[in-house]
């Protein structure tokens, strides 16, 4: 992956030896969601290291700049569906481009089964759903959420021509 500047920033596989890191990252950049959502519940939030770490087993990638973790994101892969999940940026690194990269990172390491890509964010995260959008994901339903909604998003995937990856 290449950031602003064009300078490289490795994707690296993160496992559960990463989680108290994961976590350290995902509880600082969820405050946001929090507060835009009014609601300190958020499932990111109360995730547990024991949780992080075997969520962690799968599939889960970072990237870090000098030594710290800055983003990361997983990947649940069932059947021909991959779920986009806890895509992650530190709060001082939002808007690099990293999110952008890491979810392209993500779609393009899926298995080769996986045609659709799914991802949840809430109703009221302008930037998630904005990023989204951008990478060709479309809403196909809401839920409820305490105070607010879950929205749903997915996008079809798209294989380099001649079918190589």
């Amino acid at each position: 992956m290449v950031g602003q500047l064009g300078h490289p920033r490795p994707v690296n596989r993160l496992g559960p030896a990463d989680a108290g890191e994961v976590l350290t990252l995902q509880r600082a950049a969820y405050v946001t969601e929090a507060r835009a959502h009014g609601d300190l519940d958020l499932p990111p939030l109360l995730e547990t290291l024991d949780e992080t770490r075997a969520a962690l087993a799968g599939l889960s990638w970072g990237i870090r700049e000098n030594g710290r973790l800055v983003a990361s994101v997983r990947l649940t892969v069932t059947g021909h569906v991959g779920v986009i999940g806890r895509l992650v940026v530190a709060p001082d690194r939002q808007g690099a481009g990293l999110g952008s990269g890491l979810l392209r990172f993500a779609e393009s390491s899926a298995p080769a089964e996986v045609t659709v890509f799914r991802l949840f964010t809430g109703s009221n995260s302008v930037g998630p759903l904005h990023l989204y959008a951008k990478h060709g994901y479309r809403e196909t339903h809401r839920t409820p959420e305490h105070n607010h909604e879950l929205v749903h998003l997915e996008k079809a995937r798209v294989h380099p021509p001649g079918g190589v990856r």
